[in-house]
């Protein structure tokens, strides 16, 4: 383990772009679930970088593998075959029982690239005017095309006019699904995520999920599944729309596909695979031989040492240490999620759990303004688990019982 580097101060004058609330300090290095910032302070990671850092830290596997592809190519760029995009594709595939994949660098853009598949499957079908069904309380990312197709006001303040072509409807609610299609016959696709992660860790039910697959065959629809934060084991299955036993057509894919080198996919079914062709999209760093390489190892080490299993187990014991802790403690409305992929729901405003938590020893997130968001590493051990527990509920109560300022 190297030593901490020198203490943190930040800059009064900064020159990276103020678009974060940080909290004052910054990490050094970190092994497992436990990362130090600069002045040597330990904490317990229960975010995992939002999702993405499947490994945890430091994981001896990854690294390796990382240190042994950095010495041979990083980026070669898609004018040339990168053959491991073919071997992570295939086991995409292969886990999904998908067709095909499509490579890039985030969740932002996997979206995006979902987006421009449901308007050239509309073209390709004749319909000059294609539009997509999206959801209330949704977020799919910031770009223009993302962030139009987002259901959050805040994050869209500022940034019209949003592109046209979405039509939003509540989650959850079929007869608004039908009633949008009846009404509007440019409907080309539906876009949700499985679980909604920025929105407050809001599930689509799993009726709802193959109500949505019934619809789309119905109507020749896409059924495009955002499971940029939910996939990747995170939930238990290797894809959360997995546990309604339903295969989308089109799946973007992102976070913790990489734990932590920057990936993004968009991987398609037989009625979305052949939608883009030669010259359709493109991407510079998109697939580069690091990225695949990190990706590669990510699903052989979840394979290898059971994390799905692990998601459902220590997911269920911390689930269930949270909501007995919590249990009648006036504010504390539901604890919600699949896996570890957690939501704590309160009845007010929270964020100031985000600088206590921290202040505990405790990496956590506050999102949806009133919910408490764990998203730890998929290597998570049971005593970490109750640990986090430990840590936290203290806290919740002693926010949830305070005087109001």
């Amino acid at each position: 383990m190297n030593a901490p580097d020198s203490s943190f101060a930040a800059p009064t004058d900064p020159h990276v772009m103020q678009t974060y609330g940080r909290l004052p300090f910054a990490l050094s290095h970190g092994e497992g679930l436990t990362v130090w910032d600069t002045a040597g302070r330990r904490y317990l990671d229960a975010l995992s970088g939002i999702a993405v850092n499947t490994l945890g830290h430091n994981h001896p596997r990854l690294v390796a593998a990382l240190r042994d592809q950095v010495g041979k190519l990083i980026h070669t760029s898609n004018y040339y075959h990168v053959p491991l995009q073919e071997t992570l594709a295939a086991k995409l595939c292969e886990l999904s029982g998908l067709t095909n994949a499509f490579f890039c660098n985030s969740g932002l853009e996997a979206n995006e690239a979902a987006l421009k598949i449901a308007r050239k499957f509309g073209h390709d079908r004749g319909n000059d005017n294609p539009a997509v069904i999206v959801f209330e309380k949704a977020f799919h990312g910031r770009s223009i095309a993302t962030l139009s197709a987002t259901g959050n006001p805040k994050v869209q303040a500022g940034f019209g006019p949003l592109v046209p072509g979405f039509v939003r409807v509540p989650l959850n609610d079929v007869a608004a699904i039908e009633q949008a299609i009846a009404q509007n016959p440019n409907i080309t696709a539906i876009f949700l995520e499985t679980i909604q992660g920025e929105g407050g860790i809001n599930a689509a039910h799993m009726e709802f999920l193959k109500e949505l697959r019934r619809l789309c065959d119905q109507h020749d629809l896409l059924l495009m599944l955002d499971e940029v934060q939910c996939g990747i084991g995170r939930t238990g299955k290797w894809f959360a729309h997995q546990w309604a036993g339903i295969v989308p057509d089109v799946m973007p894919l992102a976070k913790g596909l990489g734990s932590g080198v920057p990936i993004g996919a968009v991987v398609c079914g037989p009625r979305a695979a052949k939608v883009l062709g030669a010259g359709n999209h493109g991407t510079t760093f998109g697939g580069n031989p690091l990225a695949m390489r990190a990706g590669v190892e990510t699903l052989a080490v979840m394979e290898a040492d059971g994390l799905l299993a692990n998601a459902t187990q220590v997911g269920a014991e911390l689930k269930a240490a949270l909501e007995q802790g919590l249990a009648g403690v006036p504010g504390f409305v539901e604890v919600r999620g699949y896996g570890l992929m957690i939501g704590i729901q309160l009845d007010r405003p929270c964020g100031v759990l985000l600088g206590q938590a921290a202040e505990a020893g405790l990496l956590i997130s506050v999102t949806a303004d009133s919910v408490v968001r764990l998203l730890p590493a998929l290597i998570v051990s049971s005593a970490e688990a109750a640990e986090i527990a430990a840590r936290l509920v203290p806290l919740i109560k002693a926010f949830l019982t305070a005087p109001a300022p």
